[in-house]
């Protein structure tokens, strides 16, 4: 296998330090999401919460999908966390990683908004 290391101290000790590794960049990915996120789902639901009058169901509904999202962002990252140190610094997993980094960002940037006009329509109903 062809393993893709850096040469710095740590390599020059006998240790090998990957230059690239799916693992660390999906957890980091999977952190910056989540943060965005819940920046975009508070200040959605801020506003939805202007809006509707409705603050309770809208505090409770922001708590629940906060919570929810964690669930689906640990799928992400456990797909990455098993590999080894050479699978993670494969370069035949970039689309597969690519892919994956879509479908998390989609998410991240997308359900904040979808959720606030389901809330907002719900609001309209009652």
């Amino acid at each position: 296998m062809n393993d893709t290391y850096s040469h710095d101290e740590a390599a020059s000790s006998g240790a090998k330090t990957y230059a690239h590794d799916w693992r660390k960049k999906m957890s980091d990915h999977v952190a910056y999401a989540l943060l965005v996120y819940t920046g975009l789902q508070i200040f959605a639901t801020m506003g939805a919460m202007k809006e509707t009058g409705l603050k309770l169901m809208a505090l409770f509904a922001l708590v629940v999908l906060v919570a929810a999202i964690i669930p689906a962002c640990r799928w992400f990252e456990k797909r990455w966390r098993d590999l080894s140190d050479e699978q993670a610094a494969d370069m035949a997993y970039e689309s597969a990683f690519k892919r994956d980094l879509a479908g998390l960002w989609i998410l991240a940037l997308g359900l904040p908004f979808v959720l606030t006009m389901l809330f907002k329509g719900i609001a309209l109903i009652l």
